[in-house]
């Protein structure tokens, strides 16, 4: 009840608001032009915006976790468990923009539509369309879904690697379900990584208002032009405090066309590691830059290797554009199409070079076997551990991509994803390391492994 009453309250707040201001503006409306100039708005450009960003509501179910004794038909007879899962029904509401009008592509958040059984696009218009599911793709929180092009408008896409601190922007949502919602800020941070919003991080922060309900809507330049879909606030309340971040256009439209044309997005590899260049890296190896992507490691018969890269090497451009971070370049390679060409400009020795790069897919050496002159690592695959582990960057070794049941490794306790950063000691940052060092050692050998956040020493003897 007391709920019920602070929510008429507030209900009431807002009707008053609205007849003071009504009654205001009746008695003394803002001029449309001072001095013989008209006065500045986004109306105009809103007008022609606005039709293309959708109201995207889904329904849907996600299956409910029980002890997993009733995972046994046993016991589901036992205690007369129902056969099929428990599921809680879903709904959410969240927007999304109108991007090709003649296929009736809408780009929109990866969690907008996620457990979704039934998508409902709804227009400015008024008009409802059952929407279908493209494809999607969790690492960049986005989502492709597909309506009947009958009369649509779409945005065009801007640039988004123009875009400047201090560009004014507007963001076009539904917040809180209330309906389509404009606000207006300006760009507060570009490139903004290592927030764990989504696996591939570029965000573009901005201080335009955007609330629970923007996931999905538009982020818009002062042309009309889409520069990036909003996705996430940074809030402890769930409401805006002025940190909003939005995925640059750019990135959500390589995405989309990998998903339109295969489901999915193909990973690109280079089958290296890298880390920051900061300024004592750059001071210590003599580099004339500043900015750019360290190579720490190169996997034999990897792409990286067949271009002559080399750990060491400093990568600072990647396919025309500038890397600036680790980040920055882990981005631009997981977004590269599998079996283009790319042209990387790195640093080694001083002096710049270039190379042309044949991306490999994402999982091209996981799983490669590799054979060891110590039987102890007999029936054992290793590779390079995968961009998309959380130890990837963190952790410096191999990871085991397979063991077969009964071998010496089994025994010992060694399992698929373990990591190993050390044998007998002596680290193993690469796969070509680890096999040096394996093949060098006849007898027992002492393995550092790493599982998920524990660390232990295995011996197999």
């Amino acid at each position: 009840m007391k709920s019920s009453l602070h929510a008429v309250a507030r209900l009431g707040a807002v009707l008053l608001l609205s007849c003071v201001f009504g009654s205001t503006a009746a008695v003394a409306a803002l001029p449309a032009i001072v001095d013989g100039q008209p006065l500045p708005s986004l109306a105009p450009m809103l007008d022609q915006v606005t039709p293309a960003v959708v109201n995207i509501a889904t329904e849907g179910h996600v299956e409910l976790r029980t002890n997993p004794l009733f995972n046994d038909p046993f016991f589901r007879r036992f205690f007369n468990f129902p056969e099929r899962p428990l599921r809680r029904k879903t709904q959410s509401l969240g927007s999304g923009v109108i991007v090709d009008a003649a296929r009736g592509l809408i780009l929109t958040n990866n969690h907008v539509i996620a457990n979704a059984d039934a998508i409902t696009v709804n227009l400015r218009d008024g008009r409802d369309f059952a929407a279908e599911l493209v494809g999607s793709d969790p690492d960049t929180d986005v989502a492709v879904i597909r309506i009947a092009p009958e009369r649509l408008t779409a945005v065009k896409l801007a640039d988004s690697d123009a875009l400047r601190v201090g560009d004014f922007v507007v963001a076009i949502g539904n917040p809180f379900g209330l309906g389509q919602t404009v606000t207006s800020g300006i760009i507060s941070a570009l490139a903004r990584s290592g927030l764990g919003i989504t696996g591939y991080e570029d965000l573009i922060q901005t201080d335009a208002s955007i609330n629970p309900g923007n996931s999905g809507g538009a982020l818009v330049n002062l042309r009309g032009e889409l520069v990036g879909i909003n996705t996430a606030i940074y809030s402890q309340s769930g409401g805006n405090i002025g940190i909003g971040f939005a995925i640059p256009a750019n990135m959500a439209h390589d995405v989309m066309e990998q998903l339109v044309s295969f489901g999915e997005v193909r990973r690109g590899f280079l089958g290296t590691q890298f880390q920051d260049l900061d300024a004592e890296l750059a001071e210590a190896f003599g580099l004339p830059v500043s900015e750019g992507a360290v190579l720490a490691s190169v996997a034999p018969g990897s792409p990286a290797a067949a271009a002559g890269l080399h750990p060491g090497d400093v990568i600072v451009e990647f396919n025309g554009r500038k890397v600036g971070s680790a980040a920055d370049l882990r981005n631009q390679i997981g977004l590269a199409r599998v079996g283009a060409r790319v042209e990387v400009v790195f640093v080694r020795e001083g002096r710049r070079q270039r190379a042309q790069v044949e991306i490999g897919a994402r999982d091209e050496l996981a799983g490669r076997e590799v054979g060891f002159r110590n039987e102890r690592l007999a029936n054992v695959t290793v590779g390079d551990i995968p961009e998309n582990s959380p130890a990837y960057g963190r952790i410096a070794g191999v990871m085991i991509h397979g063991v077969e049941p009964g071998s010496r490794a089994w025994a010992a306790g060694l399992r698929k994803g373990d990591i190993i950063s050390s044998v007998n000691r002596v680290p193993t940052p690469s796969v070509a390391a680890f096999v040096q060092v394996v093949d060098g050692i006849q007898g027992q050998l002492l393995l550092s492994v790493h599982r998920g956040t524990q660390a232990a020493y295995v011996v197999i003897k």
